[in-house]
């Protein structure tokens, strides 16, 4: 009786910790796919980490980014569905013996604020997601050991059914949101987001405190300093300088919007929070800007024009790469320069454009997506385009959960009905040949 008891805590132990790395898995990956640019970004920052700057230029990033949702949201599906469940677990436990030392790695020597595990959906600090990658570490062993208690959700008829579509589905995700921007937008520039509100800092709150760090050397010997004890000695010689957080406080979801005009170098930033309507194209580096819709976004500059709205191109670029931009596309609209950083979080394509009024984000385009003359047939205050999207952040989810699920369970219930009727065939009695026969 003991055994018996010991063995159903074992069995239901082992399904607790599939269930848990499935979840886990499951959502990191999609979140990945979602957000492919992200996790190129973040890819950049860890090569960066790891002293391969030279690997940032190029395929890698983007190949190491889709490998990643794709393996993950696949490794995901095996262990929800428990197929595959030897594959699944010896896969899972290699992931995290990997995982687990680089993410204490990155907690100990904080080479980058944000793993990145989760995107922008969930940020972890680097000892949050090392202790969460201890418990998914012991978790995976605990499968790996006993992964023949992992029961199945599907008969082993379907496991290739449900492996291949679970592949292909986060594969077509992750490249329609590669083209076609993020369908769960986490950043603070999403649809609907109010720039100025969320540039704003509440009265009463407490600010953040930084402290500047001084570092000088003498004699081959390197010490930091601050404004308090700065050297009166003039035979120390300035190294470098750092500012670093000392005291946590609130910070503005939104603090880096700054844009500045290119012609005059006046800051614009008001103007265009404040404008009815403004069309913002936005290319963190025209150098590597994707050309191929330059007439469309020339059409939309001629509308603006038109219909008495402000567009501007802001990039980070240099005027150089301005210049060649404008001869290379025949670009009449006018620039304005912003932080790199900023323009990569705004929008994810190179180029991309939004929509703001009053200071809202009313649409974003991707260089793929961008509005033609049949979309701007008129003034935008009696367009579709010119209003806030009303497709809610839950629309999406259970449009996301139709699209993955909805397949799965209809194999499912032919899987089961095949299933039946095959039984049913197979206990058919057969039939007597004697009753038809004649006596004699």
């Amino acid at each position: 009786m003991e055994n018996k008891y010991i063995h159903r805590a074992v069995y239901v132990g082992v399904n607790i910790c599939r269930f848990l790395l499935a979840i886990v898995f499951l959502f990191s990956g999609f979140i990945k796919a979602n957000d492919p640019m992200g996790t190129v970004y973040k890819v950049e920052d860890y090569f960066e980490a790891f002293w391969l700057a030279g690997w940032i230029y190029g395929f890698v990033p983007y190949l190491i980014a889709w490998i990643m949702a794709i393996v993950e949201f696949t490794l995901g599906s095996y262990l929800l569905f428990g197929i595959r469940r030897k594959l699944a677990s010896i896969s899972c436990l290699l992931f995290m013996l990997v995982m687990t030392p680089l993410t204490l790695w990155l907690a100990v020597s904080n080479p980058i604020s944000d793993c990145g595990c989760f995107g922008d959906a969930v940020h972890l600090s680097n000892w949050d997601t090392f202790w969460k990658n201890v418990v998914l570490l012991l978790a995976s062993v605990f499968v790996f050991v006993r992964n023949r208690s992992v029961f199945k959700l599907v008969t082993d008829k379907m496991d290739w059914l449900v492996a291949m579509y679970s592949t292909v589905f986060i594969f077509l995700f992750t490249y329609f949101t590669l083209n076609h921007l993020p369908v769960f937008d986490f950043r603070p520039y999403h649809i609907g987001a109010d720039i100025k509100a969320g540039m704003e800092i509440p009265e009463g709150v407490k600010l953040p405190v930084y402290e500047t760090i001084f570092t000088y050397q003498k004699d081959g010997v390197k010490k930091d300093f601050t404004i308090d004890n700065f050297p009166t000695d003039t035979t120390w010689t300035f190294v470098e300088s750092q500012t670093v957080l000392k005291e946590k406080g609130y910070e503005p979801p939104i603090k880096d919007f700054v844009v500045i005009s290119n012609d005059d170098g006046a800051d614009i930033t008001e103007e265009i929070l404040n404008s009815n309507y403004v069309f913002l194209l936005v290319s963190p580096w025209l150098e590597k800007a994707d050309d191929s819709s330059m007439d469309l976004i020339n059409e939309v500059y001629d509308y603006s024009l038109d219909n008495g709205y402000k567009f501007y191109c802001v990039t980070a670029s240099s005027d150089e790469a301005i210049s060649r931009w404008q001869d290379y596309t025949g670009a009449e609209y006018p620039f304005a320069t912003m932080d790199e950083i900023t323009l990569k979080t705004i929008i994810r394509s190179n180029p991309g454009m939004i929509l703001l009024k009053d200071g809202v984000v009313i649409r974003k385009w991707s260089n793929f997506s961008l509005p033609d003359e049949y979309q701007l047939s008129g003034p935008l205050e009696e367009l579709p385009i010119g209003q806030l999207d009303d497709n809610t952040f839950w629309t999406k989810v259970t449009e996301m959960l139709v699209w993955f699920f909805g397949p799965l369970i209809l194999f499912i219930i032919i899987d089961l009905i095949w299933l039946n009727i095959h039984r049913k065939k197979k206990f058919v009695p057969a039939p007597n040949k004697g009753v038809n026969e004649k006596k004699d």
